[in-house]
């Protein structure tokens, strides 16, 4: 299950995505998010998932790869449509138990619903996927930018992000190690009741928090010798440069919006 968790990996390709600027896909991510609650119907929200697909596409990603980014959030997925399926009144009643009652636009709602998260995620897991950690962190420190004249530290904020993102991998990694150290040992991780399962993972808790402040302190000291002073005077090896490509992909969006929000005018709405 550990295995299966990519959030924060980079995935190095010549795709169309990979070649946008990073600027640019920081943007359109989060406009894509805003773009998944715009929909009202099957109409807009099938427009989203046709921009995802397409987007898929051209970064060249395999299928597998994204569907390792939704597998650890399919518990809340299906969580949240079972509660919108028995919540959710109206239209026909398909079955009725007690103070549980599944009815067609039930139904329908939590379906909505789950293809709405899965686009999020999907989404959302493409900017690290055809993002580099460094590229990522000069894109962000440019955004944030105009935030130094109100004295904010741009440049700490961003390198503070990337390197969160950057080690989740590592932590995962470390953990499954951890757990497969203590299962060898004969501990019991998976048998039990709530409280058992939670007491089990002690043992798994204290070597990682241990192994993550001895991590961060090498990485500290490894800044530190290579006279690493913060963002002030600092030369970057590539340069950020906007292109047809990144305007074409800004346009993109654009009508996606707008044909969301004519869509929601002229249908009628699932919700």
């Amino acid at each position: 299950m550990l295995n299966d968790i990519t959030i924060g990996q980079f995935f190095p390709g010549n795709s169309l995505i990979h070649r946008l600027d990073p600027r640019v896909k920081i943007l359109l991510t989060i406009a894509y998010i805003a773009a998944v609650f715009v929909p009202v119907n099957w109409y807009g929200l099938g427009l989203a998932v046709l921009f995802l697909v397409t987007a898929v596409a051209l970064s060249r990603l395999p299928v597998k790869l994204l569907w390792k980014s939704i597998k650890p959030i399919l518990p809340i997925i299906l969580f949240t449509a079972l509660l919108n399926m028995f919540y959710v009144g109206g239209g026909t009643v398909l079955w009725e138990w007690g103070i549980l009652k599944l009815t067609s636009k039930g139904l329908v709602n939590a379906a909505f619903l789950a293809v709405r998260i899965v686009c999020l995620i999907a989404g959302s897991s493409l900017l690290t996927y055809t993002t580099g950690p460094t590229t990522l962190t000069d894109a962000l420190e440019r955004l944030l930018g105009p935030l130094k004249v109100i004295r904010v530290p741009v440049h700490e904020i961003a390198m503070m992000m990337t390197i969160a993102l950057r080690f989740i991998p590592t932590l995962v990694e470390e953990t499954d190690k951890i757990m497969s150290a203590q299962k060898a040992r004969g501990a019991d991780m998976e048998s039990g009741g709530l409280l058992q399962r939670i007491k089990a993972l002690v043992p798994v808790l204290i070597p990682l928090f241990v192994s993550s402040f001895r991590r961060a302190y090498e990485l500290a000291m490894a800044m530190e010798c290579r006279c690493y002073h913060g963002g002030e005077g600092r030369t970057r090896m590539k340069q950020l440069h906007m292109g047809l490509r990144d305007a074409a992909a800004v346009a993109v969006m654009l009508l996606l919006f707008t044909a969301m929000i004519l869509l929601n005018c002229w249908t009628a709405p699932v919700l």
